[in-house]
């Protein structure tokens, strides 16, 4: 059933109501959308037309004497009764059945790691790619064991009509296997803060063979330490906070024109001038509350790398920041 308007739309299995259907979850979850949908608007139009209908016929008027006794027909009591308990158990079972399939993945799946942080989302392959978006082979059941790092996120694919919330301090999970190659819009469908609008990302659904090209390449980055930096940059959620152009505010500091400039900054209660150097940096990082920049003081507060990032990825994030100085990194980081 189509009731959108295709000629306005680019992917024609669209509808006005739901992106194309692009997973094996899709068509049971539209086919029950529009049966509960139907079932309503047939009641709704039933119930609405007879108290019309009624209101209509038994109006006051003159000369005429509506009884004062309450009339009974058991038939029609009977029915009223029966047939929306029927309907009742048929939408539970129908729905029940759904949503067992949804959260029983199959016995192989391709695993993928999930990390929702305020405000991105970072994908870890099995062969220990990272990507601050997910890529995933066309016909395969995808399980993603998804976890936050600080408060209640939900990683929401409409195109694959699947979703499930990320808690902090568990693991979730949720499965799903595309039937369609392209690239599909994720959203966060939790509000996780001031920036919840912006957590965005996209699923890339490759055939095999161009996903196991895209992984193999993806676990190698770059050896260059800026442009490595800037990998991790994009991968670590950096880019969800810190801006790369001068005076952009996302939420906290831009990087951009940072390096070596002097700024106010608090420890404890205490404000005072601090050099940006690559010491402020690493303690930055490693410690983000022992130094705030003025100005930056209610911004949601960073999560510590402590222990995520060993001494070659700070040295390369450090140098990074150090190629902003200028206002961009250098051609070929980018």
């Amino acid at each position: 059933m189509n009731l959108g308007f295709p000629f306005l739309l680019a992917d024609k299995n669209e509808t006005f109501w739901f992106p194309a259907q692009a997973s094996t979850f899709a068509k049971e979850v539209d086919f029950f959308y529009w049966a509960v949908l139907w079932i309503c608007i047939f009641f709704f139009v039933l119930v609405v037309g007879l108290m019309i209908t009624f209101v209509v016929k038994y109006r006051r008027r003159p000369g005429y004497q509506g009884s004062s006794l309450a009339e009974h027909n058991n038939f029609v009591e009977i029915l009223w009764t029966v047939i929306p308990t029927i309907i009742a158990i048929w939408i539970f079972a129908r729905g029940a059945s759904g949503y067992l399939d949804m959260v029983t993945p199959p016995a192989e799946t391709l695993d993928i790691n999930v990390t929702a942080r305020k405000w991105s989302w970072t994908f870890q392959y099995p062969n220990g790619a990272i990507s601050t978006q997910l890529h995933v082979p066309n016909n395969k059941a995808i399980k993603l064991n998804m976890r936050s790092e600080d408060v209640l996120h939900c990683l929401f694919v409409p195109a694959f009509r699947c979703k499930n919330d990320v808690v902090p301090g568990r693991v979730h999970y949720l499965w799903f296997q595309p039937i369609k190659e392209g690239v599909f819009d994720i959203f966060c469908a939790e509000y996780c803060g001031e920036r919840h609008s912006e957590m965005l990302s996209k699923v890339t659904v490759h055939d095999v063979a161009g996903y196991e090209a895209w992984v193999a390449d993806a676990a190698k980055p770059p050896t260059e330490p800026v442009a490595w930096g800037r990998w991790l940059y994009e991968r670590q959620g950096c880019m969800g906070c810190h801006s790369t152009e001068p005076d952009k505010r996302i939420v906290g500091p831009s990087f951009a024109k940072s390096f070596g400039t002097t700024q106010k900054v608090l420890t404890g209660n205490q404000a005072g001038d601090e050099v940006i150097n690559e010491a402020y940096i690493r303690e930055s990082i490693l410690n983000p509350s022992a130094k705030k920049r003025v100005g930056f003081e209610s911004a949601s507060q960073m999560q510590s790398f402590q222990g995520k990032l060993d001494e070659k990825q700070l040295n390369a994030i450090v140098e990074f920041i150090k190629s902003l100085r200028d206002g961009a990194p250098p051609a070929g980081t980018q």
